[in-house]
């Protein structure tokens, strides 16, 4: 294959990252990749190792009509076998690019969210939908997100669900002696329960949430603190509402991180309190890492964490029994098992390996499906 990733830009986010991690597997695979991303936000643009080639348009509005035509020009000097675009931005470009470009190639779209916020974000939505409608194929990453979307009329001819995977030789458990030297390096006691959140610090993530949650375990004799793993704009109203409950000592953020495995090995548990999720990567890496995970019963929560048995799930909102699921787990034999369970869990249904076969069976599929209706169409040769 000659596939071609397109994305909004490369800043730091889950999408990004993902198709990152796809462009560099399917070129270890031996296929030819190549990436575009649309706005210049390079934040990741070293992690990209395997593509023949990687394009930054520079657009420099939303909506940017020379870039458009640069990109079409592009695509119709590469001529990829298929297309593969993460989110309806990047799906948006690369439709009228393919268009522009005349090049027959099928286009399939991974989709990362559930969210659209605010009337401006649901207005693009009604107009992205013409570009799914378009597009070969539409890959979810949960059932309950492909459920969502389908309700507001967003699908392609073709839809798939295909789980996130992690690399299990990257994300691997701590031996006791190492996590415990970095426990004390951070100033963690072994008697504290550390809950860790890796987020970028926005709105939908509600992190504040777990600070009152954080005070509310706290108040009933659970010695816990708070690993906040990353920044965003929700960073002031963190560190505010700590200091309003008196939590600044036990209350950390880390600021943005190259590398956040040591941070989320040596917390105890990690916690998801979002309003909206997909599915989320940073539960299954937590999980990778031997840690329970508390997730909000969103998005695609309920089919990573099996309650009571390698997490726990709760009510999204509800502080309460946040912080109930977090004094469950100040047990360190029970915390333990759950762990162990959630790495279980991760080596049995979400592993990078089988995330990426799959991918590459897929737009194998749809370039074959392609190339069938070409030939199709084209004339038969006298005889």
């Amino acid at each position: 294959m000659r596939p071609l990733f397109v994305t909004g830009s490369l800043v730091h986010g889950g999408a990004e990252r993902h198709t990152i991690t796809l462009a560099n597997r399917l070129a270890e695979r031996g296929h030819d990749c190549h990436v575009v991303y649309v706005k210049n936000d390079p934040s990741q643009l070293e992690r990209l190792r395997g593509a023949a080639s990687v394009r930054c348009l520079h657009a420099r509005r939303y909506f940017d009509f020379a870039r458009v035509r640069e990109f079409a020009a592009h695509v119709a000097a590469l001529r990829p076998s298929v297309v593969l675009a993460a989110n309806p931005y990047a799906l948006m470009y690369s439709s009228l690019a393919l268009y522009g470009a005349g090049v027959p190639a099928p286009l399939a779209v991974t989709f990362h969210t559930t969210l659209a916020q605010g009337a401006k974000e649901h207005l693009k939505m009604l107009y992205y939908r013409l570009f799914f409608w378009g597009a070969d194929c539409a890959v979810f990453v949960s059932e309950r997100q492909r459920r969502h979307w389908r309700r507001r009329q967003v699908f392609a001819r073709r839809n798939e669900v295909i789980h996130n995977g992690v690399d299990l030789e990257q994300w691997k458990p701590l031996s006791a002696d190492a996590r415990a030297a970095l426990r004390n390096v951070l100033g963690f006691k072994e008697t504290e329960l550390v809950v860790a959140m890796c987020a970028v610090l926005r709105p939908e993530k509600n992190p504040v949430q777990l600070v009152d949650a954080l005070a509310l375990a706290r108040s009933r004799g659970v010695p816990a603190r708070a690993l906040f793993i990353g920044d965003g704009p929700m960073r002031a109203a963190v560190e505010a509402r700590a200091r309003s409950l008196g939590l600044e000592q036990e209350v950390r953020i880390t600021g943005l991180l190259q590398d956040v495995r040591p941070f989320v090995a040596a917390a105890d548990a990690l916690a998801l309190p979002s309003r909206t999720e997909a599915l989320s990567l940073a539960a299954i890496e937590a999980m990778a890492l031997g840690r329970p995970v508390v997730h909000a019963d969103v998005g695609g929560g309920a089919e990573i964490v099996e309650h009571g048995r390698n997490g726990f799930l709760f009510p999204p909102g509800d502080t309460a029994a946040l912080a109930e699921r977090l004094a469950r787990l100040a047990d360190p034999a029970a915390r333990r098992r759950m762990g162990e369970r959630a790495r279980a869990t991760v080596e049995e249904r979400f592993t990078e390996r089988a995330m990426v076969e799959r991918y590459e069976q897929v737009l194998l599929e749809l370039e074959a499906a392609r190339s069938k209706r070409e030939n199709l169409r084209r004339p038969a040769r006298a005889h």
